[in-house]
C-alpha cells in the first residue's frame, strides 16, 4: 500500500518562496543588498584610489585622496549632504533591526521592505513596503521604540491614501518650530524677583 504524502513535505510547503527569500537574506549576498550603500561608497573611493595610485606614487595618491575629503568635509553644503545622507542610511538600517527585534516580520522571518528613504527638514523619511502579515497598526504601536531605536526626538506613522501596504515613517530629530532660548531653571527666580522691582506702585 502506498504511503500517504505528508502534508510537512517541502513539495508540498507552500512557503517555498518565503523561504528562499529568507536563506538568501542570510547569505552573503543578502548582507551585500543590506549594507549596498556602504559598499558602493568603498568601491568608488577605492577604486578612484587605485586608478589615482596607477598615474602616481601610493603617497601623493593618499595625500590627494585626503586633500579631496578634507575639502569635502570643509564645504558648508557638501557636509550638510554627507551628514544628512549618513543619517538615512544609519535609519534604514536601525528601522529594520526594530521590525526585527519586535517581531514585524513574517512568520518566515521577511522584514518590511525600505523602499526609499529621503532627509526631510525635521529629519527623515521612510517608505515602506509591508509584507503579507504586517500591517499600518504594527509601526503605530511602535513608534517609541522607532524612535529610540533612531536616536530621535520622535517617530510617526502615516497609511498611504491609497496602498495599504506602504506605510511612511517620519523621523523627527528636530523641531524647527521649537524656541531657541530656553531659560534655565535657576535663571527663573532671578527674573521674576527683578520683574518684581520694576513694578509701579499706581498711585491711589
Amino acid at each position: 500500500m502506498p504511503a500517504k504524502p505528508n502534508p510537512r513535505n517541502h513539495r508540498n510547503n507552500p512557503y517555498v518562496l518565503d523561504d528562499m527569500f529568507v536563506r538568501v537574506h542570510r547569505t552573503a549576498a543578502g548582507v551585500a543588498w543590506r549594507f549596498r550603500t556602504e559598499l558602493m561608497t568603498l568601491t568608488t573611493v577605492g577604486a578612484g584610489y587605485a586608478a589615482l595610485a596607477c598615474l602616481v606614487s601610493l603617497i601623493l595618491a593618499a595625500v590627494v585622496v585626503g586633500g579631496l575629503v578634507l575639502v569635502v568635509a570643509a564645504l558648508p553644503w557638501t557636509r550638510w549632504f554627507l551628514i544628512r545622507r549618513a543619517w538615512c542610511v544609519l535609519s534604514r538600517h536601525r528601522i529594520q533591526k526594530v521590525c526585527f527585534e519586535t517581531r514585524m516580520h513574517t512568520r518566515s522571518g521577511r522584514l518590511p521592505l525600505v523602499l526609499r528613504i529621503h532627509p526631510t527638514q525635521v529629519g527623515e523619511r521612510a517608505i515602506l513596503w509591508c509584507r503579507a502579515g504586517i500591517c499600518f497598526e504594527d509601526f503605530e504601536a511602535h513608534t517609541g521604540e522607532l524612535a529610540a531605536a533612531c536616536y530621535a526626538r520622535e517617530a510617526r506613522v502615516e497609511r498611504s491614501k491609497r496602498w495599504a501596504q506602504i506605510v511612511m515613517v517620519h523621523i523627527v530629530r528636530h523641531d524647527t518650530l521649537a524656541a531657541r532660548t530656553v531659560v534655565a531653571p535657576d535663571l527663573a527666580p532671578a527674573a521674576v524677583l527683578q520683574a518684581s522691582d520694576t513694578t509701579t506702585i499706581p498711585a491711589a
